[in-house]
C-alpha cells in the first residue's frame, strides 16, 4: 500500500513539473503579480501511531483513525506568493495529541491485543514549518490574475520541526494525575542492558504534506480546507516503540518514587504477570517499524496584505469560478 502510495505520488510530481516546464513560458505574466498572504487557521488534530486506534494492526494512515481521540489545533501562517501559480508558506502550530488503548472496540480480531495492553498518553505540540504551495489549475484559468469568487485545489508539501513531551496517566490512593513518561525511561531507553534504545528527544523533524481547496471570497479575503498530514522519524510521540523490559531495572536506573510510578505504568495490561499473555519482559509492547505520524483538518482565513498588481474593482456577484 505505502509502497503504491509514493509511486503514484511520484508520478504527479513528474507530472506536475512537466506541465510547470511547458507553461512556464506562457504564463511568464504571473511572475510579476507578487503578493504576500497572512491568516490563521484552526481545525481538528489526530494521533496515528501505536497507542489507540481502530480494528485489526495498527496503522499511521487515516484507516486507524479513531473520532474520539480528536483534539483541537490552532496556527498562524505568513506566505509569499512570487507567482499565482505557486506560494511559500511559513506557519506555526499549537494542538495536543492524544491515544488511549480504550478507546478501540475489540471485536475478536488484531486490535484485541493493542485494546488489552491498556495504555495511554496526551502530549502538547508545537511545530513549525515551510512549505511550497503548487496551484496547478492556474494555467488553464482563463485570467489567474482575477480570483474574486475563484475556487483552487492546491497541494503542499515542506519541512518542518516539531516538539513534543508525551505524559500517561498514574493512579496512586484512588487519584489519577498525568505525569511525564520520557524520565520515566518505560522500555529501557539509556538503559546499558538495552544498547540499541536510545533516549529519544523532544524536538524532532517532520514533512507536512497536505492536499487542499481554497476559494477566494474577495482579492483581500479567502477561505481553505486542507487535510494536513506530517510525516516523522520517531515512534516515541506516544512513549511506546518495542518490548516491555524487566521492571526491576528501574529500581536500577531512577530514583525511588520515579521507580515506583515507572513499574506501575509501564504496562498496565489486566493481563500483566499472567504466563504466555503476551504483556510480560520481553513480549511486544510497540511497533518499531512504524513512525509515529498525526495529521489535522484545517480551516484556514487568509487575508492578502499587498500586490504588485492592480487591484480589480469587483462588484459582480461572486460566482464560483475554475
Amino acid at each position: 500500500m505505502k509502497q503504491c502510495l509514493r509511486s503514484v505520488f511520484r508520478k504527479c510530481f513528474y507530472v506536475l513539473v512537466l506541465i510547470l516546464t511547458l507553461h512556464f513560458h506562457s504564463y511568464s505574466q504571473l511572475s510579476l503579480g507578487n503578493y504576500f498572504e497572512a491568516g490563521f487557521t484552526a481545525g481538528p488534530m489526530v494521533f496515528l501511531g501505536d497507542l489507540g486506534g481502530n480494528h485489526g494492526i495498527g496503522t499511521t494512515f487515516v484507516k486507524d483513525y479513531n473520532i474520539p481521540s480528536t483534539r483541537l489545533s490552532l496556527g498562524a501562517f505568513v506566505e509569499a506568493h512570487p507567482a499565482e501559480w505557486v506560494g511559500f508558506r511559513l506557519q506555526v502550530n499549537w494542538g495536543e495529541l492524544y491515544g488511549n488503548d480504550n478507546l478501540i472496540k475489540p471485536k475478536g480480531g488484531d486490535e484485541n491485543s493493542r485494546y488489552n495492553r491498556n495504555l495511554d498518553f496526551r502530549t502538547q505540540i508545537t511545530e513549525g514549518f515551510l512549505g511550497v504551495e503548487l496551484y496547478p489549475t492556474v494555467f488553464i484559468e482563463d485570467d489567474p490574475t482575477s480570483v474574486f469568487g475563484r475556487l483552487r485545489p492546491y497541494g503542499m508539501i515542506g519541512l518542518g520541526v516539531f516538539h513534543f513531551n508525551p505524559q500517561g496517566t498514574y493512579t496512586a490512593n484512588g487519584t489519577t494525575s498525568w505525569v511525564f513518561l520520557r524520565p520515566l525511561h518505560t522500555e529501557g531507553e539509556g538503559f546499558a542492558e538495552y544498547p540499541g534504545r536510545k533516549e529519544y528527544s523532544l524536538t524532532q523533524l517532520n514533512i507536512p504534506m497536505a492536499v487542499g481547496v481554497k476559494y477566494y471570497f474577495s482579492d483581500d479575503l479567502n477561505l481553505s480546507f486542507e487535510v494536513l498530514y506530517r510525516k516523522t522519524f520517531t515512534d516515541y510521540i506516544d512513549d511506546v516503540s518495542t518490548t516491555y523490559i524487566d521492571p526491576a531495572l528501574f529500581a536500577k536506573y531512577l530514583s525511588p518514587g520515579e521507580a515506583a510510578i515507572a513499574a506501575s505504568i509501564y504496562n498496565k495490561s489486566p493481563l500483566r504477570g499472567v504466563p504466555g499473555s503476551g504483556y510480560n519482559p520481553g513480549d511486544q509492547r510497540g511497533n518499531s517499524s512504524n513512525m509515529d505520524a498525526y495529521f489535522t483538518f484545517g480551516f484556514k482565513v487568509g487575508f492578502r496584505l499587498n500586490s504588485g498588481r492592480e487591484w480589480r474593482n469587483s462588484t459582480h456577484c461572486p460566482l464560483l469560478r475554475f
